[in-house]
């Protein structure tokens, strides 16, 4: 063991003064140059015991270059987001059960098409969320819809009478900073789906479901998603709807 000691002190020695260091070679190419196929660098500041948080000891941890040249897993000052120059990347989720108020018999946010119009749209809800930096939001929605000939909300809904085909639909805008859609935000619709239903002098009273997915870019900051529901039905008809009144789910997820 003291040979070897010795013989690593003389090689490293006796290359320092021609300012560069080798390890298991005598000719090093530069400053510090480990040589053999399978030769590693252990940094044990950076292992799972010493960085827990951003070396978890299961998955790859990124390793960076300071503007000094130092290596490490948190460069001091930089953002999240993933890519060079950033920490770990943005992806988390919000999940907002019941995101719709039900309202005072269950049939949640009301859009009414009477007989004197043909098609009706009523914003349902809006819901607040915070990005913390640039990102692509994911959204997915589900609710219920209760469906009436007679104004809702009401105790009971009506089952159709009538022979018509009748339509319905939810969608969301993404309003940017929370101070109102403007004109370019309302000419981008995200989440749209729609269901179809038909009458012929029968039907039952219960809840249909309907749900959508939808993907944008939004900037850093306090945004909201704002949900329409719209309806379409034939003339001298009467088509309530109720959304979300007894079941709904909102999931938010960001990426960078």
């Amino acid at each position: 063991m003291k040979k070897i000691t010795l013989y690593i002190t003389t090689l490293i020695f006796s290359n320092i003064i021609f300012g560069q260091v080798g390890i298991g070679t005598e000719n090093p190419q530069q400053e510090l140059h480990i040589a053999g196929p399978t030769s590693t660098i252990r940094i044990e500041s950076l292992n799972n015991i010493n960085e827990p948080v951003l070396n978890d000891g299961l998955k790859l941890a990124p390793v960076y270059v300071t503007g000094d040249g130092d290596l490490t897993l948190n460069p001091s000052g930089w953002t999240t987001g993933g890519g060079a120059g950033t920490n770990e990347p943005l992806n988390f989720l919000i999940s907002i059960p019941n995101f719709v108020p039900n309202g005072p018999y269950g049939d949640g946010t009301v859009v009414a098409n009477d007989n004197t119009i043909t098609s009706a749209t009523a914003q349902i809800v809006s819901v607040p969320f915070t990005s913390p930096q640039d990102a692509l939001i994911e959204v997915r929605y589900a609710m219920t819809i209760d469906l009436s000939d007679e104004l809702l909300p009401a105790p009971a809904a009506s089952t159709f009478t009538d022979i018509s085909a009748k339509s319905v639909r939810c969608y969301f805008y993404i309003d940017l900073n929370s101070d109102g859609l403007d004109a370019t935000e309302l000419s981008k619709v995200y989440g749209l789906h729609g269901e179809a239903y038909t009458s012929f002098g029968q039907g039952s009273v219960g809840y249909a479901f309907i749900h959508g997915v939808g993907y944008g870019n939004i900037p850093a900051g306090n945004h909201s998603l704002v949900f329409f529901g719209e309806t379409h039905d034939g003339t001298n008809l009467n088509t309530y709807v109720g959304f979300g009144g007894s079941s709904d789910y909102l999931k938010i997820r960001l990426y960078n």
